[in-house]
């Protein structure tokens, strides 16, 4: 018998991540779930657990704006398990409301959103890595956005004309790029990377607090997330965006070979690890 798929989604106690973890659940796959609240990833699993007649999902606890708490939740998922088929780097924070408008800092003293956004999935990613391609085939899915700003590498910080706004956008684009990168890097008969913008404004806690209303479905970008984990048809579709579905440009930057290697160096640096060989 075909053993069930592995999948480790961060950010899954709301949201996407929530909902893409009911969605896979119902086909039996076999979750691993990260979140920063205890209480809501507990509650999260038993609902998987009642709702679909499933194990109940292994719940890991990391606050990414913390790279010591991510390198110490790379390491929970290598003791969860010796197998992982596919990540999906969902966990993130928007432009806005309910992380503030204003320019913060990360534990390590980096702009909050660059942080959160790209440095720990990016950091996840390469701590992963091993453990993915022992898995081979396997698949990382980084949830990313049609909201994108370019790189400014003389200010990647943003300490100069900070904007919340812009902050995200430009995390989103790191986040692409650097997906890109990586799978130029990695046979896709190993491991494929993709990223994708789910859907537009869904109701999620930082869009209906920042925003004040909805235009597409959870649903919606349920689908096309699950798509990417799922689709045979994908199984070597490597280094590409998707607008929900549909294959789209992402911005220019992201195919910049030049900008995309500064970007890849500059973040090894940031997060201390060595390249991958």
């Amino acid at each position: 018998m075909t053993r069930p798929p592995i999948i480790f989604i961060t950010g899954a106690t709301d949201g996407l991540g929530r909902a893409l973890a009911h969605r896979l659940a119902a086909d039996g796959a076999t979750l691993i779930l990260h979140g920063r609240d205890q209480a809501k990833l507990d509650r999260t699993a038993a609902e998987i657990r009642d709702i679909h007649g499933v194990d109940r999902p292994r719940t890991l606890l990391a606050d990414l704006a913390e790279l010591a708490q991510v390198r110490a939740l790379a390491a929970d998922v290598h003791a969860a398990t010796d197998h992982l088929d596919v990540l999906v780097s969902n966990a993130g924070i928007g432009g806005g409301e309910p992380d503030g408008r204003t320019r913060r800092t990360s534990a390590d003293g980096h702009e909050l959103r660059f942080a959160v956004n790209y440095l720990a999935g990016f950091l996840l990613t390469l701590e992963l890595l091993p453990l993915l391609r022992a898995s081979a085939p396997a698949r990382i899915v980084n949830v990313a956005s049609i909201g994108q700003e370019p790189i400014d590498f003389d200010d990647l910080m943003l300490e100069r004309d900070y904007s919340g706004t812009r902050a995200y956008c430009q995390s989103k684009l790191a986040q692409i790029a650097s997906g890109f990168e990586l799978a130029g890097r990695v046979p896709a008969t190993e491991i494929t990377v993709n990223s994708l913008h789910p859907a537009t404004y869904m109701p999620t806690k930082m869009v209906l607090q920042e925003v004040g209303y909805q235009i597409d479905s959870i649903e919606e970008g349920v689908a096309a997330t699950y798509r990417l984990v799922t689709d045979p048809a994908l199984a070597t579709t490597t280094g590409r965006f998707f607008d929900r579905s549909r294959e789209a440009q992402a911005h220019a930057q992201a195919y910049d070979t030049h900008a995309r290697d500064e970007l890849w160096q500059r973040s090894l640096k940031l997060i201390d690890h060595a390249d991958i060989t």
